[in-house]
């Protein structure tokens, strides 16, 4: 069973540096951890002037590279959801979704007191802040945002247990 978390917030509230902490404790521990982040804006992924980036150049809708250790699929996306997107780490046991506010997923809220003061996302599956503010301003469960391995013993806790 996979547990899908994401990790909410205003723009610039550090989503990204508290995920790539949380990626990184949680691997040391054996986890298998995928992130989904969802880019507003169009992005390029593939490096101009490689194999496959011409074949996209020339009308591909998608196209794949792999070799023994890794593999890489581009595509022009159809519209996916987050759902669908999910079902392509089948073997992850924790997937975090950098977003996602007004989702239904267990969500982490990121709070900065120099960016933000209170909750964005949709309190729906909402089960922490992790914030720099004081546990008081708030009436949710909260952990200071620099609490790595305090907020990991939670999420491990919803996976089940000790790798």
């Amino acid at each position: 069973m996979q547990t899908v978390i994401a990790v909410s917030g205003v723009k610039n509230s550090g989503k990204t540096t508290l995920l790539t902490r949380l990626v990184a404790e949680l691997s040391a521990e054996g986890y298998k951890v995928a992130v989904i982040k969802h880019d507003g804006h169009d992005f390029e992924c593939d490096v101009p002037g490689t194999d496959t980036r011409r074949f996209m150049e020339h009308g591909a809708y998608a196209t794949a590279c792999f070799s023994e250790n890794r593999m890489f699929v581009h595509r022009t996306g159809t519209g996916e959801s987050y759902e669908e997107l999910i079902k392509m780490f089948p073997e992850a046991d924790v997937i975090f979704i950098e977003g996602a506010k007004n989702s239904n997923f267990c969500k982490i809220e990121v709070i900065r007191s120099c960016i933000s003061h209170e909750p964005v996302s949709d309190p729906a599956g909402r089960f922490l802040i992790a914030t720099d503010m004081p546990e008081a301003a708030f009436t949710e469960r909260t952990k200071d945002i620099d609490d790595i391995k305090g907020i990991a013993e939670i999420i491990e806790k919803m996976i089940g247990g000790e790798k």
